[in-house]
């Protein structure tokens, strides 16, 4: 570990202070790091950034617009400019992990837009995006890349609409981003790194045109009377241009008369006290009509001529005070929330039913001040309203004995509130006649948005299957959102602690604490012990609690206990590259997710054994070796596509019967003990009935018979080859299974649809014809479950003409193994859910022979 020495030196005094009154600076052996200001490049990027989300919300529609770029290790994607949506809404999405499976992230990923039209599709291809930001919207993601290099992805919602995303404004992103990508790119190449930082920037959208206020400046030399005013000054006091002669006398003849001996108290205040604030006078307007203006003024500091200047502002506030007048009559209850949820304003008839005064509720969230609304729904639905930006309505009880009904109407710029008395209704009880507290909200609690942050990150570890599947979670999704660079996560054997995963540590640091004991003098361990988290915000408050513990570069860490049911599982330890300031927001959704990675971990660790369990049983149940054939090579697949205890009934065999080989395939329906051990059943009734001689018809006849007996409530699917050495004869016989696919020495791939019976189980008279042809030396035989071609978006004939294609286009000269791998990757669905059994025979002849195509063989002997 590098420890920083102490800057030595003299402190330099703080820039415009006197520094006789500068305290002296308290020099700490480990100074953490101080952040250097801002490059240019920065700032650069940051207007870049802005001026595109800009021209998204001005020519789309959209009434949020959001950049994410790349992370300096590229595990992540860092928000770095959010418009129109608040960043408080938006914090369980400031980073996404660049691996994980939400839509910034996959559109990051391939390059391809991303839109979502509804919540229901949302909730279908996204269902974390919809845990975490539960509401009505439409969005889409477009890449930011230029000349092969992807920087980030621009995301934009929209109003919830019948019509999803409006396809003309949608249109208009692809070139915007790629502008933005180019911008991007010329600071790249330039040499200037535009990484993502810290905090994103909040570009502000233009205020709405209506109500509009003026605002005039000026200089007054009070000792001369004379007053320089700039033009909007002149506009707000009537003048005409020329009208104005620059001095305060002509100024007092356009100030209402009862109004001039506050005008000149007001300048007399400012030269006493050095400033005046919002003293109020009335202008004469048109027709003698008076409407009111603001003075602000102060005397400068620059300005050495014994206190006789004043500069200053006025503003004219005659519409606004209208607007707030009108409103201020209102009998209902008005009153406005900026984006981020805080009051605005409440006007007069507000305060009795709410029974708070503005003074209280003005800069504060509505829920921290009443506690009636501290229930987490209320809060809901202003996030509803702004994200849905459609009207929102809900009742809420007051006590001791009343209803309201509040009304919210949003906007980009926020949202506003009307509120009235209202009617119980049917079937409420009394409300309480003491609230209960408020649980959390308030300044240092998430409330929703911590809520719907750490379900959202609990619900990557929900997917998560295995063991290993539970630690790429943690390292892909949790760590990348709380912007940690390591991640170790230890389980308990024999009350020591075992790594199980890690991610960013230096190769062999981790050595020294493998098999630590649970209770040992060290975080990880004491985490455990106490079931308490530990946070360390820098690297001296950690060596200062534990002297002489090794450490790497990280400045950060949160150790994490991983306790599920009241037992211990292990420890999570997460590090940070920087000095880390934990809030409380953080501090609780980590320790949430101590608990959800534990549970996780837990159920991983079952299914891990259950699986090994149920794949021990199948391969039990499978060939353990295939027989050695001159003349014949043979290859051999089985891919479970099962979770758990769910264990398929496909098998395959290949049994030597005199001087023949008998090649199966077969598939019980289902996926269950039952199923494998019908599966077990039927191979064994095969084995023995091939090996008694019984021809192929025979042999399926038979076995339907047994199935039907057996009565597991099954059926099967089963297909039968027998195979001559000597001169390339084959038989076949199929019971409901899919075609084998045959390749011809000069490379020509068919699907052998011959006639074959029903499946087995369904008819003890069935009957299962026979089939011959005659293979010649280099030709295939490929026989397969359906779990390798069927596709959900396929129909099941086009699924084996792929596996047709992909055998067809196979180089002569590939081995078997080779080709068997080849087809598990080309053919079939990525989201295969279905085991897998593939058995492949290649028939080299003898020495010598024509390498022509198979032929099939008539029922009089003749070669056809």
């Amino acid at each position: 570990m590098r420890h920083p020495q102490a800057a030595g030196g003299a402190a330099e005094p703080v820039r415009g202070a006197d520094p006789e009154t500068v305290p002296e600076p308290v020099l700490e052996t480990a100074p953490e790091p101080v952040p250097e200001a801002l490059p240019e490049a920065v700032h650069e990027r940051d207007a870049l950034l802005a001026k595109a989300v800009r021209r998204v919300l001005g020519s789309t529609g959209a009434y949020g617009a959001m950049v994410y770029l790349r992370s300096r290790d590229r595990r992540s994607l860092v928000l770095c400019t959010i418009a129109g949506v608040p960043p408080s809404i938006m914090s369980p999405f400031r980073r996404v992990a660049a691996a994980g499976p939400l839509p910034v992230a996959v559109c990051f990923r391939t390059g391809r837009s991303v839109t979502l039209a509804d919540p229901e599709d949302t909730m279908r291809r996204f269902p974390q995006l919809a845990v975490g930001l539960p509401y009505d919207f439409v969005s889409a993601c477009v890449p930011v890349e230029h000349g092969g290099e992807r920087f980030g992805v621009l995301s934009v919602m929209w109003p919830a609409s019948d019509d999803g995303v409006p396809a003309h404004e949608g249109g208009q992103l692809a070139p915007i981003a790629s502008r933005l990508g180019a911008g991007l790119a010329e600071l790249a190449s330039a040499g200037q790194s535009a990484e993502p930082g810290q905090d994103a920037a909040v570009v502000e959208l233009p205020p709405p045109s209506v109500p509009t206020t003026r605002v005039g400046l000026f200089d007054w030399n009070v000792a001369t009377g004379s007053l320089a005013a700039d033009g909007q000054f002149r506009a707000i006091f009537g003048f005409a241009p020329g009208e104005f002669d620059g001095t305060v006398g002509c100024l007092t003849g356009r100030i209402a008369p009862g109004d001039v001996p506050e005008f000149r108290a007001a300048a007399r205040t400012a030269l006493e006290r050095g400033e005046v604030l919002a003293a109020r006078v009335r202008v004469l307007g048109p027709a003698g009509r008076p409407y009111p203006v603001e003075l602000w003024a102060w005397v400068p500091g620059a300005v050495s001529d014994g206190g006789t200047h004043l500069v200053g502002a006025v503003l004219d506030v005659s519409t606004l005070t209208a607007a707030a007048a009108a409103v201020e009559r209102l009998r209902e209850g008005v009153f406005s929330l900026d984006p981020d949820g805080l009051v605005g304003y409440v006007n007069r008839a507000a305060e009795p039913l709410l029974r708070a005064t503005r003074e209280e509720l003005v800069g504060h969230h509505p829920w921290e001040v009443l506690p009636w609304l501290a229930d987490p729904f209320y809060e809901n639905r202003y996030r509803a309203a702004l994200l849905s930006q459609q009207p929102t309505t809900f009742l809420a009880a007051r006590p001791p004995d009343g209803w309201l009904a509040f009304s919210l109407f949003p906007d980009a710029h926020g949202v506003t509130g009307r509120v009235v008395a209202a009617d119980s209704p049917p079937g409420a009880t009394a409300p309480p006649t003491a609230p209960a507290p408020a649980v959390g909200h308030g300044p240092d609690t998430g409330g929703v948005g911590s809520t719907h942050h750490l379900l959202q990150l609990a619900s990557a570890l929900t997917e998560a299957v295995t063991v290993r599947d539970v630690c790429r979670a943690v390292a892909e999704e949790i760590l990348p959102a709380f912007g940690g660079q390591e991640l170790a996560i230890y389980g308990v054997h024999e009350q020591r602690l075992h790594l199980i995963s890690q991610s960013g540590y230096p190769d062999g640091f981790l050595d020294g604490f493998e098999g630590t004991p649970i209770d040992a003098r060290v975080p990880g361990a004491e985490t455990l012990s106490t079931g308490t988290p530990i946070f360390f915000e820098s690297v001296r408050e950690l060596a200062a609690a534990y002297p002489g513990l090794a450490l790497d570069e990280m400045r950060a860490w949160a150790f994490l206990p991983l306790i599920a049911s009241g037992r211990a599982v292990g420890s999570c330890i997460i590090g940070f590259d920087r000095a880390h300031p934990f809030t409380l927001e953080e501090r609780g959704l980590l320790t949430g997710l101590g608990g959800f990675i534990a549970q996780a971990l837990e159920r991983a660790r079952l299914y891990d054994a259950e699986f090994a369990l149920a794949r021990g049983l199948q391969q039990a149940l499978l060939p353990h070796r295939l027989p050695q054939v001159p003349g014949l090579r043979i290859a051999a697949r089985y891919l479970p596509g099962t979770q758990g205890m769910e264990i398929g009934g496909d098998w395959y065999d290949a049994i030597v019967t005199g001087a023949d080989l008998t090649l199966v395939i077969g598939d019980v329906e289902g996926h269950s003990v039952a199923a494998a051990a019908a599966m077990g059943q039927l191979r064994s009734a095969v084995r023995a009935f091939a090996s008694g001689g019984e021809p192929p018809d025979r042999v399926l006849a038979r076995t339907n018979r047994l199935l039907l007996d057996l009565d597991p409530g099954l059926l099967a699917s089963c297909c039968l080859v027998r195979l001559t050495p000597a001169d390339g004869t084959v038989r076949l016989g199929r019971a409901g299974h899919l075609p084998p696919v045959l390749r011809h020495p000069d490379g020509r791939a068919e699907a052998l649809y011959v006639p074959g019976g029903p499946l087995l189980g369904v008819d003890d008279r069935a009957a299962y014809p026979v089939s011959e042809l005659r293979l010649r030396p280099g030709s295939l035989l490929v026989l397969y479950t359906d779990g390798l071609v069927e596709d959900p978006a396929l129909a099941i004939d086009q699924g084996v003409d792929r596996l047709r294609a992909a055998l067809a286009y196979g180089r002569a000269a590939e081995e078997l193994e080779e080709l068997a791998e080849r087809l598990l990757r080309e053919v079939g669905s990525t989201g295969r859910v279905d085991d897998v059994a593939l058995l492949i025979t290649a028939f080299e002849g003898g020495a010598g022979r024509a390498r022509g195509p198979a032929t099939f063989v008539g029922a009089d002997g003749d070669e056809g």
